[in-house]
Parts: C-alpha cells; sequence; structure tokens
C-alpha cells in the first residue's frame, strides 16, 4: 500500500533518515520501534505531508471504484492532500480542540461541509442542515463504537491523557482514512484503557479494514498488535518481522532493547 524508496532528510547537518526503504501492507497492522532518534517521527512526518523529503520517494496505492489499483508518488505533497487521499495521523500528544465538546471535536473533522460556505449557508440551507445531520450521525456512531457517549458533551480538554487517545482514535473514524499513523498512542495511557485502545485498533482494522502504522515503545502492545514489526535504527531500516523473531535478533538488542534477551522479553 505504502513503499519508500531511499527515503532521506537531512536537517542541516543532521541527517535524521538515511536512505530508508520499507512497506506498508494493506490490512496489515505494521509496528514500527526503534530507539530515539532512528528516524520513526521524521518518517511519519514525510508521509503525513508535514515534511518533505531531501531526496527519495514515497509512493502510494489505492484502489479505486473499480477495484483497479493505481500507484502514484505522493513525496512532498501537503497535508491536505494526504488527508483527501485516505492517509491520516495521530500525534504522541493529543491536538484536541479543548473548548468544544467531544461530539464537536468529531463533527469539525469531515470534508465537504456546507455549512462552511456563506453562500451554501445562504442559498442552500436544506442542504446544509442535512449534511449536519450525517456527520452529527457518524461522530454518534464513533462514539459508541469507542465507550465515549458519556462524555460526548463534555469539554475535551477535560478528559483524560487515555481518553483523549481515544478522541484522536475517533477522529480518523470521521475520514474516509485508508491507512492510519498511529504516533506512540499507549504514551501516558492507563493499562485498563490501553487495552481498550489496542482493542479498538484491533476492531478498526479486521471489521472496518484500516490499514495501520504504529510507532509504539510499549513492546508488549506491539507484540499483541502488529505483524510485521519494523525496526529503524540511525534512520534505516534494521530488520523486520514477526515480533518474536525480532526481539531475538543480536542487533535489536545491541542498538534497542538493552543488550540483553531477557529485557527484550
Amino acid at each position: 500500500m505504502l513503499r519508500l524508496e531511499d527515503l532521506t532528510k537531512n536537517f542541516g547537518g543532521v541527517l535524521a533518515v538515511d536512505g530508508c526503504n520499507l512497506e506498508i501492507e494493506e490490512g496489515k497492522i505494521t509496528g514500527l520501534i526503534g530507539p530515539n532518534g532512528a528516524g520513526k517521527t521524521t518518517i511519519f512526518n514525510m508521509i503525513a505531508g508535514a515534511l518533505r523529503p531531501t531526496s527519495g520517494k514515497i509512493l502510494y496505492t489505492s484502489r479505486g471504484e473499480d477495484g483497479k489499483e493505481s500507484t502514484v508518488d505522493i513525496s512532498g505533497l501537503p497535508t491536505h492532500e494526504m488527508f483527501h487521499r485516505g492517509i491520516v495521523r495521530t500525534f504522541q500528544i493529543p491536538h484536541e480542540f479543548g473548548a468544544l465538546t467531544v461530539l464537536e471535536n468529531l463533527m469539525v473533522v469531515p470534508a465537504e461541509q456546507h455549512g462552511e460556505s456563506l453562500y451554501q449557508s445562504w442559498f442552500h440551507r436544506k442542504k446544509v442542515i442535512d449534511r449536519e445531520r450525517e456527520v452529527r450521525r457518524m461522530a454518534e456512531d464513533a462514539l459508541e463504537f469507542l465507550s465515549l457517549t458519556h462524555v460526548r458533551d463534555e469539554l475535551a480538554q477535560n478528559l483524560s491523557g487515555g481518553q483523549k487517545k481515544l478522541l484522536e482514535l475517533g477522529r480518523t473514524m470521521m475520514t474516509d482514512a485508508k491507512l492510519v499513523l498511529l504516533d506512540e498512542p499507549g504514551a501516558g495511557v492507563n493499562p485498563t484503557l490501553l487495552r481498550k485502545l489496542a482493542d479498538m485498533i484491533r476492531r478498526l482494522n479486521k471489521e472496518r479494514g484500516y490499514t495501520f502504522c504504529i510507532i509504539e515503545h510499549d513492546m508488549d502492545m506491539i507484540a499483541s498488535l502488529c505483524d510485521p514489526v519494523i525496526v529503524l535504527a540511525e534512520g534505516k531500516v534494521l530488520t523486520q518481522g514477526h515480533m518474536k523473531d525480532v526481539r531475538r535478533d543480536e542487533r535489536v538488542l545491541d542498538a534497542y532493547l538493552g543488550g540483553g534477551e531477557e529485557e527484550a522479553a
């Protein structure tokens, strides 16, 4: 679904991503792990359109309504174009609209909201109302799916850290998402909500066909959700495969997991 070819990103004299080659397969939950500074978030930012690659390609394969696949180079496209292609991301620190309710946070996400046009608001009022009702239904469905209905009218700034992560996931459900990039969804989340978050990701993958790529430092979460797991080190792929095999790779133990198999387990 997504292929990086010799992807490189320089920040002045710092080489953050060094000729990286990797693939994300459609329908999979792919884990992306590695030590701090390995280039994980920089790669996410380039895929999502927040950063332009210094060199290399990001190739994206999508399926049309007729079922035919087409592959295009999306390197350097801005974030709004990635959004319309179905590539969305979340952040390690949630970016909710704190002064809006949980329901409103979801309702602002979808594209083609006619009420944003002054002309449509004046002369096509029914179209505006119908679309708003449709968006509200989508938002209510997402809240029910995520078991957040009880906080639908709460200001988003008052949610717990774990609830904000669920809200971030809910906002991806308000888009025509094909590929979802999750940046450390487990960071700062208590164990109970972490299990719930993992279950939601698994259900979205199986029931709604979302393809996920996840950056995460919680190895238990990666092991339970992800296959394959891609390990980055110094801006390039070190190894990849099933988590059981990755954990036993001496190069991974040296680069990331502390140099001992007991720590990796």
